[in-house]
């Protein structure tokens, strides 16, 4: 049994298991989850993907490859979002990110996104997700370091940025222009060893679901919908 798993940055190559049953694949593209599922895999995971200037994982093909009978899985990036969005489809989802995306407490795609280095040198990241923001106030509150009305104001500050700029050093820079400088001492100290990184855990999480279910005995799934070979599709699947 294999399963084929799109990640970057939010699960990089230096915290990969070494297992011949996961294919290990980059960010994913528009037309790839179809391009995988043409290799019959047990299962597909997509973690993270790219989007923007390039067209983003398209929902279509992966309600294709459920009809196939192949399980797919999300969590953390474009991973969560497409699985709280599929979900009463079959998709499965795993994690926080997911939840929150598919309960309505996120719905804007800044809350994942990143800049991030090349393959070669790990995936590094250049900015700071939204969703690990969040994570990490809510940690920097329960441990008392942070009073909730602070979070709060940090929160918005966070926001407010573009995902491209969204960094720890821009929020507490812009909080010193509020005069929250003061008031941030004590986390400010603590955020180096306290930063919450909500989008591993979540690829982690889900790679420990997929790998249970690679040692089990899983039946190709069964999707309840009929899928719709529509022009539309057939063009699609044509495109180089």
């Amino acid at each position: 049994m294999r399963a084929v798993i799109f990640s970057g940055p939010s699960l990089p190559p230096a915290f990969r298991p070494c297992d011949p049953a996961l294919e290990w694949r980059p960010p994913i593209r528009q037309g790839e989850v179809y391009e995988a599922a043409l290799t019959r895999p047990a299962i597909i995971g997509i973690i993270d993907g790219y989007f923007e200037v390039t067209p983003t994982v398209w929902h279509k093909e992966i309600l294709w490859a459920m009809a196939q009978g192949i399980h797919v899985y999300g969590s953390a990036s474009i991973g969560a979002l497409r699985a709280a969005e599929l979900a009463p489809f079959g998709m499965k989802g795993v994690g926080q990110i997911y939840e929150a995306y598919r309960d309505g407490v996120l719905e804007d795609d800044d809350e994942v996104a990143i800049l991030h280095g090349p393959a070669e040198f790990g995936y590094p990241p250049v900015t700071e997700a939204m969703v690990n923001i969040r994570a990490t106030l809510a940690a920097a509150t329960g441990h008392g370091v942070l009073e909730p009305t602070l979070a709060t104001r940090l929160t918005e500050i966070a926001k407010a940025l573009f995902y491209k700029e969204r960094t720890y050093r821009a929020i507490l820079e812009a909080a010193a222009k509020q005069g929250l400088a003061p008031a941030l001492r004590d986390f400010t100290a603590w955020l180096p060893r306290g930063r919450i990184d909500q989008k591993f855990r979540d690829a982690a999480a889900m790679l420990h679901a997929i790998g249970a279910l690679i040692c089990s005995h899983l039946s190709p799934l069964r999707v309840s919908y009929p899928f719709a070979d529509t022009i539309a599709w057939r063009a699609a699947r044509r495109r180089p």
